[in-house]
């Protein structure tokens, strides 16, 4: 780089701070020459000079200062004198600031502030000497403390100290020079600086410049000036800062930020300012209207347009305007189009469940469709048209009649259907098909399943719930929030106990919130939950037990009294993974959750027709009781399989022990809590009771045979839909090579290009048939979405019988699937790094450094003996383009600004790789011995196979 630097922790000479302190402070170093003069040469960031300087400048301090508080020691004189050996009056700061440097670097804050004083008074003019130091400090301002943040704090406390200045004085004396430039043409360099500085740095200069009393035409002009060249961002910190939002138009200061997509920044923008939210969120409501073209907007800011419009488009932009709504306090009437978007998105999930999928009943259907329409003419439209997509013709004559369409709005067909129907006086309903021997059937009497709505019924019960050492399944139902925000509260908590099932209706016993019900309610369910001798079995019970608790504000700590506790779901996520698809054979859609977990148990899934229903209604339908009583109890029966046959779904553990479900005739003697097996432990909860997890119940890997052909990793190519761009990261981390549509790419491009480019599709939408029509059997595989991301990629790896080496591990990039890497020496790196200012070694630089320096190696689960060093060439300077150093010959800009500065200071690093595709940094770290910990299962071979080395990879 051509010039010698100093360490952080050092003083200019190679001294301890405390001791360079004292010598600067005996010998002050006077380094002649203007100020603008010295801070183009030496002032441009901590540590850091342009390479063509040549010049030794003591650093800027390590983050270990940056706690210090100066408070307001005495000692210094606000009326500017000076003990003999001071700064001579009329000389620059550089004559003061490298012991400031050193005083801040060796937390010395009471001689700080002395020095600082000192070299205020004897300064011609204090507030012009600070704007140049900060005008020639700006690479390396950063948030929180920093010498320029304590340097600006301590010249305000100093003007504040002094007399107040005469009638016509602009300034006050800095001294025995009366004299000083006007206060304005102060003003507008300090509202220039304002609008790029950190925010430690906004009151002070406020204070320092009295930009609160400036001219406020000049300071709206100069906002205007930077916005019209382009410098959105900065325009709206400084209106911001300086809180002239009022005096600004919203819709013109936020446009350009909105198409950046800097909504957090537009936000903060409006806070405050309810009239502004307002106008914010009737901008962003309008571009959700129908048909509207957010391209033509994007086409009247020219300099704010960006390449994509992605984040932009309707359903998007639908969802942020809501939040913003809610986030504001405003009535929804204050977004009526994107209410409406909602609710059309809403309607096609109805007509979906309805009429594809048939797991909604046509009475609840017109319900919930009823009260998403209402009198919308827009809504009515558009339910036609997905009516006349999905449905027949007289399908649509019922769905009109149901829900009061206009006949004239029918097609011919339909409307002739429609008329036949009103002369029938009735609307003829398909015929109810018999599905009894398809779905899980509730095994008690239907006298069984009692419903308690009072106080006194759920007295009379009390014992039977209450039984210490039984088991008790737990299930809640509410009504569906088709075209709504806020979630809906439970309707209904089911409790099954061996033999029976009570269903306790929520609606009525929680009013009123402090009735003689409502409290019987969260004492019964409290102490339920509280006894760590019953049971607790639930799918998702965390979810539901936060439902509960917004439900009736008595059971608010519901989630922290539970103990004794078994959620089923992470044990069915355990058995899915070890029962993972068998190599060659599709998987298609079906059950899911519960219901799936049902069928892998007890052999036939739940009967989810009811699922969707209207729990609000009162009395509950007969089918909406059956079901609600076995989703409850199915979670008993489920228990007691798992507890008598663990080895057939390959759980770990001794359960054989745990009881059979009773008879008939044992109903009224539930049986005791089956024993845990030996070592087995219960992991604490955050409110001191326990849960049952699954980890409970282990389970091991599931080995799978490969019958199909091997392929290598690196051959294995893939195309993934928009909703598994995390199985594609992890598939990427792997070596294979994979293709991620984007968010708004359709379905239809995945089958395209896996024709092109011999692809298998990987889904988990549901297109997943058609996808597979194009492409042809064993050509498209459809992925569980509720498993995580790397369970996919081992199910994925399985199912094609993939195998992945050591050697495969990061041999793509995982952000762009590149998989061409170049090297990049460490003092190339650091050159870089420094010309392109990304990086402030003082800042975060010692926290990255005591994370990166540790040895990985001793960290749990990292495989000693792996060594990270693909094969690739080493980058030299002169392919990089002289106009741009951080960037390739073939356009490629190297994302610098990841690289942590402490990692350029590691030792013992000696060289970086970037990905030549996109950029993107890495270097060696313990990242290797956690994907090697965590893919070990699916990995080929043993890790001492490897070629001995650190257990270091790329960060």
């Amino acid at each position: 780089m051509g010039c010698l630097l100093h360490r952080p922790d050092r003083g200019p000479g190679g001294e301890e701070p405390a001791a360079a302190a004292r010598a600067l402070d005996r010998k002050r170093t006077r380094t002649p020459g203007p100020l603008a003069h010295a801070l183009s040469t030496g002032l441009t960031g901590p540590g850091r000079v342009p390479p063509s300087s040549g010049c030794l400048l003591p650093p800027c301090p390590g983050p270990a200062a940056l706690r210090m508080d100066p408070g307001h020691p005495a000692g210094a004189d606000p009326a500017g004198g000076h003990p003999a050996g001071g700064p001579a009056r009329g000389q620059d700061m550089l004559g003061f600031l490298p012991t400031l440097q050193a005083l801040w670097s060796a937390r010395q804050p009471q001689q700080f502030k002395e020095e600082a004083w000192r070299g205020f008074a004897a300064l011609d003019d204090p507030r012009a000497a600070l704007l140049d130091l900060l005008e020639g400090r700006r690479a390396c301002w950063r948030k929180g403390p920093s010498l320029e943040a304590w340097l600006t704090r301590e010249l305000e406390r100093w003007l504040q100290a002094r007399p107040p200045p005469g009638p016509s004085q602009l300034t006050p004396p800095p001294g025995p020079s009366q004299g000083g430039p006007g206060l304005w043409p102060l003003q507008a360099r300090a509202a220039r600086l304002l609008a790029e500085s950190p925010s430690s740095l906004v009151e002070p200069l406020v204070s320092i410049f009295q930009l609160q009393d400036a001219d406020r035409g000049s300071l709206l002009a100069h906002v205007h000036q930077l916005h019209q060249e382009g410098k959105f961002k900065e325009a709206a910190m400084l209106g911001t800062k300086l809180r002239l939002q009022p005096e600004l138009d919203v819709e013109m200061m936020s446009t350009p930020l909105l198409l950046q997509d800097q909504l957090g920044l537009v936000e903060r923008y409006v806070d405050g300012f309810p009239g502004l939210q307002r106008r914010l969120l009737a901008l962003m409501d309008s571009w959700c209207r129908p048909g509207f073209d957010i391209s033509v907007v994007a086409r009247r800011h020219p300099q704010a347009a960006p390449p994509t419009l992605e984040k932009l488009r309707p359903r998007v932009l639908t969802r942020q305007v809501l939040r913003l709504q809610k986030r504001f306090g405003l009535d929804p009437a204050a977004c009526p189009h994107a209410v409406a978007q909602q609710r059309l998105a809403a309607l096609r999930y109805l007509c979906y469940k309805r009429f594809v999928e048939g797991s909604l009943s046509q009475e609840d259907w017109a319900d919930f469709v009823r009260g998403l329409v209402g009198s919308s003419e827009w809504l009515q439209g558009r339910l036609l048209r997905l009516l006349a997509s999905r449905a027949d013709a007289a399908t649509v004559a019922r769905c009109a009649l149901d829900l009061s369409l206009p006949e004239e709005w029918l097609p011919a067909t339909a409307a002739t259907e429609l008329r036949r129907l009103r002369l029938q006086g009735r609307t003829a309903e398909a015929p109810v098909e018999d599905t009894t021997g398809r779905y899980y059937q509730l095994p008690i009497a239907r006298k069984d399943v009692r419903v308690l709505a009072s106080w006194e019924e759920l007295a009379r019960h009390e014992a039977e719930l209450l039984q210490p050492g039984q088991v008790v399944g737990l299930d809640l139902e509410w009504r569906p929030s088709f075209g709504t925000w806020d979630p809906p509260p439970a309707s209904l908590l089911q409790l099954a106990v061996p033999g029976r099932v009570f269903l306790l209706d929520l609606l009525t016993l929680t009013q009123p919130a402090d009735g003689q019900a409502s409290r019987a309610l969260s004492g019964l369910v409290s102490r339920l939950l509280s006894d760590p001798s019953i049971t607790k079995l639930g799918y998702g019970m965390a979810g539901d037990l936060k439902r509960l608790a917004a439900s009736c504000p008595a059971l608010a700590h519901a989630p922290e009294q539970l103990q004794g506790g078994l959620d089923l779901l992470p044990v069915h996520g355990r058995i899915r993974e070890a029962d993972g698809p068998a190599p060659g054979v599709d998987r298609a859609p079906g059950p899911r959750g519960l219901s799936l977990l049902v069928q892998q148990v007890l052999g036939r899934p739940l009967d989810k027709a009811q699922q969707l229903s209207n729990w609000d209604r009162r009395p509950l339908a007969e089918g909406q009781l059956l079901y609600a009583a076995a989703d409850a109890y199915c979670l008993l029966e489920v228990y007691w399989a798992l507890c008598r046959e663990p080895a057939r779904f390959r759980l770990a553990g001794d359960l054989a022990r745990s009881p059979e479900p009773p008879g008939p005739q044992e109903a009224s003697a539930p049986p005791q809590q089956p024993p845990l097996s030996p070592g087995t432990t219960l992991p604490p909860r955050p409110g001191g009771g326990r849960l049952l997890s699954g980890a409970v119940l282990q389970v091991p890997v599931a080995e799978v045979e490969g019958a199909a052909p091997e392929i290598p990793a690196r051959a294995f190519r893939v195309v993934c839909d928009n909703m598994l761009q995390g199985l594609a990261r992890s598939l990427r981390l792997l070596g294979a090579d994979v293709l991620a549509l984007g968010n708004s790419e359709d379905h239809r491009r995945a089958a395209e290009v896996a024709r092109q480019e011999g692809r298998i599709i990987l889904t988990s939408g549901l297109p997943y048939h058609t996808l597979r029509a194009q492409v042809g059997a064993g050509r498209c595989l459809w992925v569980d979405c509720n498993l995580k991301a790397p369970q996919q990629a081992k199910a994925v790896l399985r199912h094609f019988n993939v195998r992945v080496t050591h050697a495969d591990i990061f041999s793509r990039c995982q952000a762009c699937n590149c998989d061409q890497y170049l090297k990049v020496s460490k003092d190339l790196m650091t050159q870089l790094v420094g010309l392109s200012g990304q990086n402030d070694p003082s800042s975060a630089g010692d926290k990255a450094q005591s994370e990166d320096t540790q040895e990985p190696g001793s960290a749990p689960g990292e495989t000693p003996g792996l060594a990270y060093d693909p094969p690739c060439r080493w980058l030299e300077a002169a392919e990089l383009r002289a106009s741009a150093p951080a960037t390739l010959g073939n356009g490629t800009r190297l994302q610098l600004a990841g690289v942590p500065a402490g990692v350029l200071r590691r030792p013992g690093l000696r060289h970086f790789f970037c990905c030549s595709g996109c950029g993107k940094v890495f270097w060696e770290g313990s990242h290797l011995g956690r994907v090697v910990s965590q893919f070990h299962d699916v990995l080929d071979g043993l890790p001492g196979c490897q070629e001995p080395g650190p257990a270091r990879s790329p960060s």
